[in-house]
């Protein structure tokens, strides 16, 4: 297959195949630095081979053989490369794969080995994400609002840490699976939000989504997370317009809302609420169905998104929560009511923070202190989309 191939072009195939890439390699050699250097390498051949050449005909599998191919040749070349073709057999073995069977994906076993109880919470979902969802360290370091250095070392520090611990590249036995199950919910919806405004990763993650749910049928928050991945996927073709802008929620041509994806989620979200107890999946879920509902912006049922923001606060009680909880306080109460509660958050560094505050001014006819908000929120977005609309005055961030 020929045609026109440039740096751009390369660069959209790595975002959304070197994840898969990776984690095949992985696969196959045990070694995360070795399969993410020879991914790298495998794109740096195609930079110069494409463009002269063409796309082959399947282009992220010949990634993945080339990857494969770089990484066999510095095994032959590296002095220890017998001692890893030897740990192969411990980390991704094939005669006696047990529980693991249930699942034949590379991806799978990846977040579940990212997630392993001998790292942190907080770096089993930035590794994944770095592996898995071909973010940059500088997009996962915006996910957990830290500095780009401080997210480059937690990276590094777990990598050393599953290959010190000789950590198997394995989905976990039945009886180990509860234990891991709060890091990959997190490694996959974190996944679904970016896939927001990254072509791709949105199907990845309902995909990922779908085969935990396969693997754990009884998990209530397995299905929540299922659910809520589906309703946000359902909006994202509407979410940039035409021109590269940003469209919020209550601007989307809700006629271009996937109706298929929202009529399953929403299905999902009838069955989890008759539970008693539901997670903060399962109401963040209802949270969306509640928006999916709504013909017109104007007929949203923010007094039942309210209820549910506060029982999502009293089970997750962060300052993210908080926050998205104060704009349905401002529908409901009015915008006085959510900037005294915004007001009290320490979330200084979050773009939507300042966004959300700017927005309430305006309604307030402080016009001076929205601009300054409006500011400091475009020189935070992560996004070109979000930072022009911000620059330009925008509504907030919903």
């Amino acid at each position: 297959m020929t045609g026109v191939v440039d740096e751009a072009a390369v660069g959209r195939l790595f975002r959304d195949e070197s994840g898969r890439s990776v984690a095949a390699v992985i696969g196959f050699c045990g070694d995360i630095d070795l399969a993410e250097d020879a991914v790298q390498e495998a794109f740096s051949l195609a930079l110069r081979k494409w463009p002269r050449d063409g796309l082959p005909p399947n282009p992220g599998g010949w990634i993945t053989t080339t990857a494969r191919n770089r990484a066999i040749d510095r095994l032959r070349r590296d002095a220890r490369g017998r001692e890893l073709l030897g740990d192969m057999a411990v980390l991704a073995p094939q005669d006696d794969l047990g529980e693991a069977d249930i699942v034949p994906d590379d991806r799978l076993r990846l977040i579940f080995t990212c997630c392993h109880p001998a790292l942190s919470a907080e770096a089993q979902v930035a590794l994944t994400l770095r592996l898995l969802g071909g973010l940059s360290t500088t997009e996962v370091a915006r996910a957990f609002l830290v500095t780009e250095d401080a997210m480059a070392q937690r990276v590094v520090r777990a990598k050393r840490k599953i290959k010190a611990a000789r950590i198997p590249y394995r989905v976990p036995a039945a009886a180990e699976l509860p234990g891991r199950l709060r890091s990959v919910l997190a490694v996959i919806y974190l996944i679904g939000t970016t896939g927001l405004t990254r072509p791709g990763l949105g199907a990845e993650a309902i995909r990922l989504a779908r085969m935990l749910a396969a693997l754990m049928p009884d998990e209530p928050e397995v299905a929540g997370l299922l659910a809520l991945v589906l309703l946000i996927e359902s909006r994202r073709a509407t979410r940039i317009g035409p021109d590269g802008s940003l469209v919020l929620l209550g601007e989307q041509d809700r006629s271009r809302w996937d109706r298929a994806l929202i009529e399953e989620g929403q299905s999902i979200v009838r069955r989890c609420l008759r539970r008693n107890h539901p997670g903060p999946y399962q109401i963040q879920a209802a949270i969306n169905a509640v928006h999916a509902d709504a013909a017109t912006a104007v007929q949203t049922d923010w007094r039942q998104i309210l209820a549910l923001y506060d029982q999502l606060l009293a089970l997750a009680p962060t300052s993210i929560v908080a926050l998205n909880r104060a704009i349905a306080v401002g529908e409901v109460h009015g915008p006085a009511a959510a900037l005294a509660l915004v007001d009290e958050l320490e979330l200084d560094h979050y773009y939507a923070f300042h966004a959300t505050r700017a927005d309430l001014l305006r309604q307030l006819g402080h016009d001076d202190e929205a601009r300054v908000a409006y500011q400091r929120a475009a020189a935070l977005a992560p996004t070109d989309a979000e930072r022009d609309f911000l620059t330009g005055g925008g509504r907030g961030a919903r």
